[in-house]
């Protein structure tokens, strides 16, 4: 809250499953909700399929344009590349998500 204001964040995040290999890319104002809803709630759909999801990257920002420019890139080639190359890796090294 600043003031009488509350403020919204809007939240990029990328999901993987790690019996599948399947990565899941959205953005949400609510992202405890979303996470859930994923994992536990969708009753159809491409996150049900591939349950259980882990949370590999979550990105704060402060307009919801901002959210959705930024999951636009990590849904275009370059950005599912970064994904590939960066993100996914540095979990694998660390043992959070197996190969």
């Amino acid at each position: 809250f600043i003031g009488d204001f509350f403020m919204e964040e809007f939240v990029t995040y990328i999901l993987y499953s790690a019996n599948y290999r399947k990565i899941y890319i959205g953005y949400s104002s609510s992202i405890i909700q979303r996470f859930y809803s994923h994992n536990t709630f969708s009753t159809k759909g491409y996150t049900l399929r591939y349950r259980p999801w882990v949370v590999l990257e979550v990105a704060f920002h402060d307009t919801k344009q901002c959210a959705m420019a930024r999951e636009r890139f990590l849904k275009s080639g370059k950005g599912r590349a970064y994904i590939y190359e960066v993100v996914i890796p540095k979990y694998r090294d660390i043992g959070f998500i197996s190969a």
